[in-house]
């Protein structure tokens, strides 16, 4: 039996900064509320990088500031620094993940300073989401593999979750950033983190880079992870992590784990959501349960049927 665990897409942040296009802001900010309207628990819609690095991330601020407050009470803004922080707060940002990686080399190449310069600016990230009574997530990158030194031995994720100056973070992201991990592993990470750190909520970030997406996710729920990260049509990568291919697809998470809210008409315009979308970046579809759901014998009632043509 798989506990209950909440969905968070990555589509609008993960999911595009590999595609190194543009979304416009209204179609941006049309997808998110589809997406929350039609049940997804949480979605990530930016980041504050530096538009000349990650240019499909240029107009997160716009998104941010075109959202209600009560949407903005299930969106999650990605960040690495507290300047990074301020600049979403002004723009009515309440939940940030800060990002790190566990392997210094990576932490390096994807934010330009060392892992040791991150943590110690975590404190100030802390201060200031507190103040306007946000959230804010501790996001450790590269926790299973890097691109540059390979494995990474969990003691040094155990001691970034440990650390001082990560004490008043109330939940912890573990990203699979290669997608090179296997259920075992993942189950054995999230059992250390729950031992070492049971008050904090564990989110599982999985990539499919090596088809297991879905069984480590899985895996993170039994283990005890009670969020998960995925993004339309398994879209996305790292753009400083060589090897990283898409977002486990949010259309097989919510095929797999079925929670309370989903449905066959919920999952019919999901699909369709993210056919549009990656029609519109031309990009591939490599979710399964999106082709699935295509498939002409309608003997299950997740089925929606052919593509329409365009």
């Amino acid at each position: 039996m798989t506990p209950s665990v909440r969905l968070r897409d990555v589509t609008l942040r993960d999911g595009l900064q590999l595609t190194g296009k543009l979304l416009e802001t209204g179609r941006k900010v049309e997808l998110a509320r589809l997406l929350l309207d039609v049940g997804v628990d949480a979605v990530e819609i930016g980041a504050m990088a530096r538009p000349d690095l990650v240019p499909p991330m240029a107009n997160t601020l716009d998104v941010i500031a075109a959202l209600t407050p009560q949407e903005l009470q299930r969106c999650w803004v990605w960040t690495a620094t507290p300047r990074g922080v301020v600049r979403a707060i002004e723009a009515g940002a309440r939940n940030f993940q800060y990002c790190l990686s566990v392997s210094n080399q990576h932490n390096v190449a994807n934010v330009g300073r060392s892992t040791a310069d991150s943590m110690a600016a975590l404190p100030d990230a802390v201060d200031l989401v507190t103040i306007v009574g946000g959230q804010l997530e501790l996001t450790l990158a590269t926790a299973f593999t890097c691109p540059y030194s390979g494995p990474v031995d969990p003691q040094r994720v155990l001691d970034l979750v440990t650390d001082d100056r990560a004490a008043a973070v109330e939940s912890v992201v573990l990203c699979d950033t290669l997608g090179q991990a296997t259920p075992p592993q993942v189950r054995r990470l999230v059992e250390r983190v729950r031992a070492v750190a049971p008050d904090r909520e564990i989110v599982f970030h999985g990539h499919d880079t090596w088809g297991l997406g879905v069984a480590n996710t899985l895996a993170a729920a039994q283990a005890g992870a009670t969020m998960v990260d995925g993004a339309l049509g398994g879209l996305g990568g790292c753009p400083f992590a060589p090897g990283a291919s898409g977002n486990t697809p949010t259309e097989d998470l919510l095929f797999a784990l079925q929670p309370d809210w989903i449905t066959p008409r919920a999952f019919a315009d999901i699909v369709r959501a993210g056919e549009r979308v990656l029609a519109e970046l031309g990009e591939p579809n490599r979710s399964k349960a999106a082709q699935g759901a295509r498939s002409t014998p309608h003997a299950l009632d997740w089925l929606i049927g052919e593509r329409l043509p365009a």
